[in-house]
């Protein structure tokens, strides 16, 4: 890879983390550049608004319309910086040593300027035989929740391709498998009363601890008696409270507490009939205790991904990594909604570190950028 490539995939890198597209804030202005990057190259281009104002998803096509390309997607949304420690600028791509600091390097810009390179290259081919699709996704960071809208008018279309690869920070491994997620809001009620007479009142709070201890059973419960899957770290599902608020004053009996809680769960478990599991135990607890209420209310999910190893797609793209075998990740990607709504492969492959993303001074290395860079334009000759 020469020096003069590998800066090119930096310039354009530098200006895509210039944009802070922040989630749940308009990514507008990164998707025009990228458009206006990307017509010049003679793509079919459209724009597919997300869930909320000001946030696109964007679809790109280089090459024939036959169904049998390949997807290179990339989520454009990054988490805020608030509060971190940063030594640099987050949205000043700073380069130190070979090093290149920026939020959003490793999650996952630097798989998008990588998806650029590739696009220039399957633009400068005459002779492709399958085409080259990019898609740059919204809000990914709040729940996979901007990119529906695209995959939904897709799947209304029938498209078609012989596969997907999303580029999240693997260390360019193939993975071919990741939980999913549900996250949920569980409000529980009582009633006010003095703090000199609490047993006038119910309190919310104590519900809502009991509420917790159900969840802690039945996560032993998945722990002891539910599917395992020794390829993930954590091999079972798991389920946890994150958030609990409740109260307005030390001498009130509080009749209001909410607890934050979500499942990671593995591919093939319901989710949903724990959740029915959690809403019964909380329906037991209230029968016993005057004024007490407790409701279950879905706030995201989506689906885990697992992908078999015997398909072609994922042999193919193994044989471009140099991996003896896919591996699995603990945390979630787009890669489940891809397949679900498309039925098409999904690979979860892309430069970087997953450890680097969401903390301070986030980088990926130069050399695994232009590894990135080597990957992406494999797969374009895989088009040929």
């Amino acid at each position: 890879m020469s020096a003069e490539y590998d800066m090119m995939v930096e310039d354009i890198l530098g200006h895509l983390i210039a944009f802070p597209t922040i989630c749940e804030r308009s990514n507008e202005a990164l998707i025009d550049w990228v458009e206006s990057f990307l017509l010049a190259l003679g793509a079919r281009c459209e724009r597919v608004p997300g869930a909320h104002t000001g946030r696109f998803n964007l679809l790109a096509s280089i090459g024939p319309e036959t169904p049998d390309g390949v997807i290179l997607s990339a989520h454009s949304d990054v988490v805020p910086v608030e509060g971190q420690p940063w030594t640099t600028d987050p949205f000043h791509l700073t380069k130190h040593d070979n090093r290149l600091y920026g939020r959003g390097t490793s999650d996952m810009k630097g798989f998008l300027a990588c998806m650029l390179v590739a696009a220039r290259t399957a633009a400068a081919l005459p002779d492709l035989k399958a085409p080259l699709h990019l898609v740059v996704s919204c809000d990914e960071e709040i729940g996979c929740v901007g990119v529906r809208s695209l995959l939904k008018e897709l799947a209304t279309r029938k498209f078609r391709a012989r596969g997907s690869i999303i580029g999240e920070p693997t260390g360019l491994h193939v993975v071919s498998g990741h939980k999913g997620k549900l996250a949920a809001r569980v409000i529980c009620r009582g009633l006010a009363a003095h703090s000199a007479n609490p047993d006038r009142g119910c309190n919310a709070i104590l519900l809502a601890a009991d509420v917790i201890g159900s969840i802690r059973a039945l996560q032993q419960e998945l722990l002891e008696k539910g599917v395992q899957d020794d390829a993930y770290e954590v091999p079972y599902s798991t389920m946890q409270v994150g958030l609990i608020q409740g109260g307005t004053a030390l001498n009130i009996v509080p009749d209001y507490c909410e607890l934050g809680f979500e499942m990671r769960f593995l591919p093939g478990v319901d989710p949903e009939s724990w959740l029915d599991r959690l809403r019964q135990e909380a329906a037991r607890l209230c029968d016993s205790i005057e004024h007490a209420r407790v409701e279950v209310e879905v706030v995201n999910s989506y689906p885990g991904l697992h992908a078999p190893d015997n398909i072609t797609f994922l042999r193919n793209i193994m044989q471009i990594t140099g991996d003896n075998a896919t591996g699995r990740i603990g945390f979630g990607t787009e890669g489940g909604l891809f397949s679900e709504y498309l039925d098409i492969p999904v690979v979860i492959c892309g430069p970087g570190s997953i450890d680097r993303a969401h903390k301070a001074d986030e980088f990926i290395l130069d050399t695994e950028l232009a590894a990135g860079v080597q990957f992406v334009s494999r797969v374009v000759e895989g088009l040929l």
